[in-house]
């Protein structure tokens, strides 16, 4: 079923409640662009408890769409920015060219809900990453929590870190295949999330 028709069952009346919530968790799995629990737990922040409320639900799929909308927004200016270059016989776009095919960050509402998603990761799971025999998770801990110390900033020599991790957390997941090592390649792709968001987060508006 397609976000709308899920977003039309949010706002039927008629439906029990829990199917109303049921169906915004729906919107979410088809939108989440800081991860399903991420971007549950920001809506619930943004619009209110909207497992119990009813207005806090409608505020809540309304903060959703918002985002939705800005999304295919850009989806629709790189598609039509994409055909032109193809006319020039750019048939490929280069690998450092920003792709939102697949959101990464929440439109509308970029690094407030990056600063979220890092909240959420340090308060839920972030500790069970964090290696005593991997310096870079340490290191990434550590610019997590001078983030959210200091509500959203890092240092320029901070910044630096957390670059720093991010290179080498991508590399590492680059040759490790899933089914080899499933423990450690998601591991490590979780900790490149968290630190994803802590760019995004400490990013200059």
């Amino acid at each position: 079923m397609s976000f709308g028709n899920f977003a039309r069952k949010v706002r039927d009346t008629t439906l029990p409640y829990r199917h109303r919530v049921s169906s915004l968790r729906s919107c979410v799995q088809l939108y989440r662009p800081i991860g399903f629990k991420a971007t549950l737990s920001f809506l619930e922040a943004e619009a209110g408890r909207f497992r119990t409320d009813e207005a806090a639900l409608l505020r809540a799929l309304s903060t959703l769409e918002a985002s939705r909308a800005a999304w295919q927004a850009e989806l629709r200016t790189y598609a039509a920015a994409r055909r032109h270059a193809k006319k020039r016989g750019r048939r490929s776009p280069h690998p450092t060219d920003a792709n939102p095919n697949t959101p990464a960050h929440w439109y509308g509402a970029r690094r407030q809900a990056a600063l979220h998603a890092v909240r959420f990761w340090h308060r839920r799971r972030l500790a069970a990453l964090i290696d005593d025999d991997d310096p870079t998770s340490q290191s990434l801990a550590e610019c997590v929590q001078a983030c959210l110390d200091a509500d959203g900033h890092l240092t320029l020599v901070q910044r630096r870190l957390l670059i720093s991790c991010i290179d080498q957390l991508a590399t590492r997941l680059k040759p490790v295949r899933w089914n080899d090592n499933s423990t450690d390649y998601f591991r490590t792709r979780d900790l490149l999330t968290v630190a994803r968001h802590l760019e995004t987060a400490t990013s200059l508006p």
